[in-house]
């Protein structure tokens, strides 16, 4: 492992009673990068982080975090890396502070040490003012971030924040975005996980993780920029029949829901426009509104992980076929 790495993995896999949830995945994390990973639910991003923070043994493969074996020296790493779940391990019974004490015994800090770092912790996420209050009565979003301080009450070099932010409200979320800018400017390296496509924007790097397996990895502009075809944003009066209509196109590749409109991916824009306004026509359904745009991170998502299904199907024939 080489020093300008925080977390170095090869060939990890997981296995579930013949299921494989993660399967051969492999990445390194600069120092003090944000690293995300992306992803539906379901498709190995918790399971990649419990196998890191030693908590769910590889079925294959190997990885080093902070410098440590993730399979021989597990109980190391648990002292350098701070773990946010998705379910936030707080106690509701406990105040924002009572839950820090315990977490900071849990830890092994001094009580002088805890007391500065208590302290400490809850200005930075804002809750010097609620340290006194139930933790059931705190809203999710505060709690969100009292998770976060609990995380990190022990300094750790590395932060592991499993879907931090779903269930959140959007000023919620972009505030708990800001407090992990905070952390990357300190020099903690973050592997973040989410299913939010315009959270994974704010990441230095991302892996796009699909079914289990590495679909693509790289900055999120690089990513969208693998979008080889044009995308065409229509906004009908009728989503749901055009969605359906449009899928019959021939010219269009790819077609999905975007927000209130529709996304089809075209090699030929020319052609796939005129094609899109003749067939919706035929259906008598009126478009109010049709453009060429620039690939979001969603098209590159939607796209690579089309080519990754036909590159398996192709491989599977090809085996079938005995090539």
């Amino acid at each position: 492992m080489t020093a300008d790495n925080a977390i170095e993995v090869n060939n990890l896999t997981r296995d579930f009673n013949g299921f494989r949830a993660v399967d051969r995945v492999s990445f390194t994390v600069p120092r003090g990068e944000i690293f995300g990973f992306l992803g539906p639910n379901g498709a190995g991003k918790s399971t990649i982080i419990r196998m890191l923070n030693g908590l769910l043994v590889p079925t294959s493969g190997e990885g080093r975090v902070a410098g440590y074996d993730i399979l021989r020296e597990s109980h190391k790493i648990k002292e350098q890396v701070g773990y946010m779940s998705q379910r936030f391990s707080l106690y509701e019974d406990l105040t924002a502070e009572e839950n820090l004490r315990f977490f900071g015994g849990v830890y092994g800090l001094s009580n002088a040490r805890l007391q500065e770092r208590i302290a400490e912790v809850l200005s930075l996420v804002g809750l010097t003012e609620r340290r006194r209050d139930l933790t059931r009565t705190l809203a999710l979003g505060l709690r969100q971030r009292l998770a976060l301080a609990s995380a990190m009450l022990h300094e750790p070099s590395i932060l592991f924040l499993d879907e931090p932010t779903s269930g959140v409200d959007p000023i919620s979320r972009r505030n708990f975005w800001d407090l992990i800018y905070a952390m990357a400017d300190r020099g903690v390296t973050v592997l973040v996980t989410t299913h939010y496509m315009d959270e994974a924007e704010f990441c230095d790097q991302l892996v796009l993780i699909y079914q289990g397996r590495i679909i693509a990895q790289g900055q999120p502009g690089n990513l969208k920029e693998r979008v080889t075809e044009h995308i065409i944003a229509v906004y009908p009066d009728r989503l749901g029949d055009s969605l359906e209509i449009l899928r019959q196109v021939p010219q269009i590749s790819d077609v999905a829901v975007f927000g209130a409109g529709l996304h089809a991916a075209a090699p030929r824009v020319e052609e796939a426009e005129k094609a899109i306004k003749e067939a919706l026509a035929g259906a008598d359904i009126t478009v109010q509104r049709l453009e060429h745009i620039e690939p979001s991170l969603e098209d590159a998502f939607i796209s690579l992980i089309q080519e990754a299904s036909e590159d398996e199907e192709e491989g599977a024939g090809n085996q079938g076929s005995g090539k």
